[in-house]
């Protein structure tokens, strides 16, 4: 299960801003209702929901929310629904393979050339329709003794070029953590190209502060940023000016989404996403369908609907504006191409 960071509630001027926010994050059902002025009619079923998968969202993201629509596509992704408690065949705990895909704990390799690390199991927000939802993360920690397992096992491998930094999300960690992590991994020869995988930008746009940026422009490493932004309403001005301030990093900015029923899976949406992202840097990558966890069917999309969305954006968008359509099936050596 992924599990909300904990940091105490120490004074503000104790603890960096990002932190201090995160430490504000909602994370009980019926505050998420009250903040957002939704009436309680279905706050137990929400309730009995969050018992498996808990709450979590920051006010960041919160703030883009129109109150009382319980339809925003914003809130859809992160409020708990009665619909994850039904049973759905071919629906699974891992349908994405991770489990066959561990080298040593929290490192994953299941393309060639790259390894994947799963940094934490803690993120700003809980998204309902997360692939990992029940990932072993107490069991498969890479950050103990400081990495050097999970350092051992990449340097160990000559043809591994790329490290993806994924989670939960791995810029919930401190700068300590996170850049003591990247200089080692800098260290070793063979490693050219680090990826982070983060949705915080988008969600706890203050984690890309001066202080992070210090190390992170001094990365010798060839530096690729990959959000998850799915809907252009994720994305104000406020992550605007921080995804340009990791480009001016140095840093190749991507983004991947789901399509999800009721969020984005119409042609106007994903075309407003894709030309807000080009606005501020960043390139669509991937448009994922669902990856089929336990009690996620809600959100589903068929293939059929897929491929005509996509014919509607390829239609009305420069072709660098259209991102890939993938699945990604357990056991393939590379993303499966929907065409």
């Amino acid at each position: 299960m992924i599990t909300g960071i904990e940091i105490k509630d120490k004074p503000l001027n104790q603890q960096k801003k990002w932190q201090y926010l995160l430490a504000q994050a909602i994370c009980e059902p019926q505050a998420l209702l009250d903040y957002l002025e939704l009436p309680d009619k279905n706050s137990k079923n929400i309730i009995q929901v969050t018992e498996k998968f808990k709450v979590l969202a920051t006010k960041s993201y919160l703030d883009k929310i129109e109150k009382g629509n319980w339809d925003d596509p914003l809130l859809r992704q992160i409020l708990p629904s009665e619909e994850e408690m039904y049973q759905h065949k071919f629906y699974f705990s891992d349908p994405v393979g991770d489990m066959n895909a561990v080298l040593s704990p929290g490192v994953l390799q299941k393309y060639q050339g790259r390894a994947l690390i799963v940094t934490t199991g803690a993120c700003a927000i809980h998204c309902r329709y997360c692939f990992r939802q029940e990932f072993p993360y107490t069991e498969l920690n890479p950050a103990k003794n400081d990495w050097q397992q999970t350092i051992e096992v990449i340097a160990k491998d000559a043809s591994l070029h790329e490290v993806i930094l994924s989670g939960g999300d791995p810029l919930v960690l401190s700068d300590k953590k996170l850049a003591s992590l990247c200089q080692q991994l800098a260290d070793i020869s063979h490693v050219k190209t680090i990826r982070f995988h983060s949705r915080l930008p988008v969600v706890l746009p203050e984690r890309i502060d001066d202080d992070f940026l210090a190390w992170f422009s001094q990365l010798t490493l060839k530096k690729v940023f990959v959000i998850h932004a799915n809907h252009a309403n994720e994305i104000d001005k406020k992550v605007g000016e921080k995804l340009r301030l990791l480009a001016c990093a140095g840093s190749i900015l991507l983004n991947q989404s789901v399509l999800l029923k009721g969020v984005n899976d119409s042609v106007k949406t994903l075309a407003d996403l894709s030309h807000t992202l080009f606005e501020y840097q960043v390139l669509p990558y991937y448009l994922h369908l669902l990856d089929k966890v336990n009690g996620t069917a809600h959100f589903d999309v068929s293939e059929k609907q897929a491929l005509e969305i996509m014919q509607g954006l390829r239609a009305q968008l420069s072709g660098y504006l259209v991102p890939k359509l993938v699945r990604e099936v357990s056991g393939k050596r590379s993303k499966t191409a929907i065409v």
